[in-house]
């Protein structure tokens, strides 16, 4: 189906849903990569007025992807909750976004439309609003999951502890953990990248970050991200796994050059709900996702990058994750050229995912080859706290010496917190007073003491 716009002597047309959504989306390197953005911003306020107009049910009726071809748009299709659809289904897009910045779209109402919207109508929906909108109508959801902490309550925001090291080292580990529980983070999950695949080397880690939460009796989460595939050998193995780990994209192919499919993720759903670990809750998914893996995978199918992202979170939708992170800047330049581009992607994301009721959090970075610096980061990441991120990463010095790019550091969540009177986790804020971490007022205690000092405090000690 076509659609046509008139603005002034120029008309316009686009082919299909597809290209009117990527004719529409602000302006990304991706999509200019691809060649499918855009070529005015006449073309583009065209694309955008003709999306306004299209029927939220059209979404149903034409898929972006054929469904008889992508295992991605049959998921969506078939999980579609055309009872709580009910709610907007006489609404167009233009409509609907009125309607998200309208009284009426409460906390409640939005909880109970989440399974009635797929991910193709809430990026529709992102791509006519403005940056303050995107901030309103996903600070109105509220989106809790619990594992051995509580996540998503309002007026919180939680951290992953990202303790990296170039050689796996447990000692460098062990140091970036308690800098960071030092400075309050780590309610997220204590998250190790691997700089190897090495499933022993794997197991070491697992068996690392089990030591120091049963030692510390600390109500948190750890995870390291491997491959699913390994985690899963791994869990048959009998090693201690918490959160079970994998990135994810929005397409069938996308997702198979990740070498994984939804039956895949089923089997590792199942295996990490058998271990029984959580103790509040029993969320054991974590997902990573971003804007253009589709694309840098070949896999796009001449859908845009923002469009990609949001049939991503179809996906995690469908595991009941704890948590489900975009890397928003990591990719690179080539898909989100600059500051400006990065900071628009980012709430783009965290609003997609959390009008589709998944408890997401952003990894505010940047590489070191992109157009932009820690000043975009600050701006991301002040927008992301007043929308009601879930949560955010925690990296000493914010500078991630094995991956090689820029996030956001331990203090840097001290700012945040400091500026909105976000709280952490419920359980992990307890335990910091317990632990003699914080004072009753939730004021952090200064440590002076020497590193050998503090682990004995704290029943750790470094590993041979």
């Amino acid at each position: 189906m076509a659609y046509r716009q008139t603005i002034g002597r120029n008309s316009f047309v686009f082919e299909s849903l597809r290209d009117l959504l990527a004719k529409a989306s602000p302006p990304r390197a991706g999509d200019r990569l691809a060649g499918i953005a855009a070529g005015t911003s006449e073309e583009m306020a065209a694309a955008r007025m003709a999306l306004a107009d299209v029927p939220l049910r059209q979404f149903l009726n034409d898929a972006v992807i054929p469904y008889e071809d992508d295992e991605v748009t049959r998921l969506i299709v078939d999980s579609h909750d055309a009872g709580a659809f009910t709610a907007v289904s006489t609404l167009t897009v233009g409509a609907f976004r009125d309607w998200l910045l309208s009284p009426g779209a409460t906390m409640e109402t939005l909880r109970q439309l989440a399974g009635g919207l797929t991910p193709e109508m809430i990026a529709a929906v992102s791509k006519l609003m403005r940056n303050q909108d995107l901030i309103l109508a996903a600070k109105k959801c509220e989106v809790v999951t619990r594992f051995r902490n509580t996540i998503g309550l309002p007026g919180r925001m939680s951290v992953r502890l990202q303790p990296n090291h170039p050689f796996d080292d447990p000692k460098g580990i062990t140091a970036s953990i308690v800098d960071g529980l030092l400075l309050g983070a780590g309610d997220a999950c204590i998250g190790i990248n691997p700089a190897s695949d090495d499933p022993a080397g794997i197991g070491e880690l697992l068996h690392l970050l089990d030591n120091i939460i049963t030692r510390l009796r600390m109500p948190a989460q750890g995870c390291v991200l491997t491959h699913v595939t390994t985690t899963l050998d791994l869990i048959n193995k009998g090693l201690p796994v918490d959160l079970v780990f994998q990135s994810i994209a929005g397409t069938e192919a996308a997702n198979r050059s990740f070498g994984i499919n939804l039956a895949v993720l089923k089997e590792a759903h199942q295996a990490g709900l058998s271990l029984r670990r959580g103790t509040v809750g029993n969320n054991v998914m974590y997902f990573e996702t971003g804007q253009g893996s589709a694309l840098s995978a070949g896999a796009h199918h001449g859908v845009d990058q923002q469009t990609c992202e949001a049939r991503a979170y179809g996906v995690a939708r469908a595991f009941d994750p704890l948590l489900v992170n975009s890397v928003v800047g990591f990719i690179g330049p080539e898909y989100l050229y600059d500051g400006k581009e990065i900071i628009r992607a980012g709430l783009e994301d965290h609003f997609c995912g959390k009008l589709l009721g998944l408890p997401i959090g952003v990894d505010v970075c940047y590489t070191n080859h992109a157009e932009a610096d820690q000043d975009d980061m600050d701006n991301l990441l002040t927008l992301l706290a007043a929308a009601g991120v879930t949560f955010i990463m925690g990296v000493p010095g914010a500078d991630d010496v094995m991956l090689n790019y820029q996030s956001t550091s331990f203090h840097d969540a001290l700012y945040v917190r400091e500026l909105f009177g976000l709280r952490r986790a419920p359980e992990f804020e307890d335990w910091l007073i317990h632990a003699g971490l914080a004072e009753p007022d939730l004021s952090l205690r200064r440590n002076d003491v020497p590193l050998p000092e503090l682990l004995s405090r704290l029943n750790l000690e470094l590993p041979p």
